[in-house]
């Protein structure tokens, strides 16, 4: 790469959950950094919106309509990213869902699978098709985004928490079954960071309760969602090709033992 080069130019990136919050600051910084994007998620409006901020800042993207709970919506989704640019280098598993806090017992069945099926079962599916593509071209890099959540137990939210868990365990694995292939997977884990979700979890939707929740991290702030996407970026760039099945956690301290 010549130094005036962008260090993903040439590349395509594909992005869950890229409609709002940390996936739509993902997709805009790999766009900023010269990759073509396509930027994947439930609602239309919202994919389409990171793609017109993309290409205001002259970048090139496309908006795929898709529900990682779905299969044939995922295959088609990664079909259509090959169809449009030919191949795929960079995977972001970003699509993720709250839950309703509540202690274990008390959760049904059908909010603890609804969970599930989007934030892990929805991780699954995505890696099962972006693997394929990256083979073809000889390697890739994939960052499935887990949480703080996953690394620590949080009172009321045992879905979640499991769910994130799970996609850690999962990471590492396939990080285990494809590196020899070229494919590096690593996870990042966000910790309570400004977007509407996290907000509405941390603060119990009281803005009231937005200090209490700062207390919590010994940086005294929540993340923005750039800081998140500059750690997926960096692990997804050419000067982390030796990090491997790691965790990295960005949560101002938070989780630190």
């Amino acid at each position: 790469m010549s130094v005036n080069q962008p260090k993903f130019a040439g590349k395509v990136a594909f992005v869950t959950g890229g409609g709002e919050g940390i996936g739509r600051a993902i997709a805009l910084q790999f766009a900023k950094h010269g990759a073509s994007v396509v930027v994947s998620g439930r609602t239309e409006s919202k994919i389409k919106e990171t793609v017109q901020l993309i290409e205001k800042a002259s970048g090139k993207g496309l908006a795929v309509t898709c529900d990682v709970r779905k299969e044939d919506q995922v295959r088609a989704a990664l079909q259509k990213t090959k169809e449009t640019f030919g191949r795929l280098d960079i995977a972001v598993n970003n699509a993720g869902v709250d839950e309703k806090a509540s202690p274990a017992a008390g959760q049904s069945v059908e909010e603890f699978e609804r969970v599930l099926d989007t934030n892990l079962l929805g991780t699954f599916l995505s890696v099962k098709y972006e693997v394929p593509l990256m083979l073809e071209q000889g390697g890739g890099s994939i960052i499935n985004i887990s949480s703080g959540a996953g690394v620590i137990g949080v009172k009321g939210i045992s879905a979640y928490v499991a769910s994130k868990h799970g996609v850690i365990g999962f990471s590492k694995s396939v990080a285990l079954d494809y590196v020899e292939q070229g494919i590096r997977v690593n996870v990042v884990a966000p910790g309570m960071t400004e977007t509407d979700m996290m907000l509405k979890r941390a603060t119990g939707g009281k803005p009231d309760n937005i200090a209490k929740a700062i207390s919590g991290a010994p940086i005294g702030r929540f993340a923005k969602t750039d800081e998140i996407a500059n750690a997926v970026t960096w692990i997804a760039s050419d000067e982390a090709s030796y990090i491997v099945g790691a965790v990295v956690v960005v949560d101002g301290g938070q989780t630190v033992d």
